[in-house]
């Protein structure tokens, strides 16, 4: 459990572009920033590197791996492709109970401003509403998926969370009517959106250049 925290620490500090393609990762500096031993890091660079998200060099050691724009849009037209379809079979079977939850859960998201709040209420708004698509398979290639989302790089960005209160006033609307079509097309612009942004945001840092 250790090491997949490593990982996903990791993770989030590549895809928001803190580590940069060709980076160096020193097991000594990420053990000491998250306060953990040297084994539980190799551990987490051992599974990223089955993943393609670091590479093992010669007399270098772990290096950030390539890591493209299209790269970045392919993760996250993946992402929104599943929870599109999560999304179309929840409009086909939600009943006014379920509804009535996740416009609670909803309203708490969209009062709240700290950071930390927005991601943990965001995520549980979004299990919620995989849950009622009981589609347990499906739901789990899309957890896994959105591993590589940096979650606080969006929870942190203004544009992003408005975009996201609209998101979802699109997408219980589309519940409540049971609009299939229109439910799939509002979660799949949640997550392109994410992309354009994530990508504007590496553009920024000149990660790339």
């Amino acid at each position: 459990m250790l090491a997949e925290e490593v990982a996903a620490a990791l993770r989030a500090r590549i895809m928001s572009g803190e580590l940069r393609p060709g980076d160096r990762i020193r097991l000594e500096e990420v053990a000491g920033r998250l306060g953990v031993s040297i084994t539980p890091v190799r551990e987490a660079l051992l599974h990223l590197r089955g993943e393609d998200m670091v590479e093992l060099e010669p007399r270098r050691g772990y290096v950030v791996a390539p890591l493209s724009r299209q790269d970045i849009r392919d993760v996250f037209q993946l992402q929104g492709d599943i929870a599109g379809e999560l999304a179309s079979r929840v409009a086909a079977r939600i009943t006014d109970g379920q509804i009535a939850q996740l416009t609670v859960m909803n309203r708490a998201l969209t009062r709240t401003r700290a950071a930390d709040q927005v991601e943990s209420l965001e995520f549980d708004f979004h299990r919620a509403v995989n849950r009622i698509a009981e589609a347990r398979k499906l739901s789990w290639f899309l957890h896994t998926a959105t591993r590589y989302t940096p979650a606080r790089f969006y929870s942190s960005d203004a544009g992003w969370l408005r975009g996201m209160r609209e998101d979802h006033e699109v997408l219980l609307a589309a519940f409540t009517s049971h609009d299939a079509d229109a439910a799939r097309a509002a979660m799949t612009r949640h997550f392109t959106d994410g992309a354009d942004r994530l990508v504007k945001h590496l553009d920024g840092l000149g990660v790339w250049s």
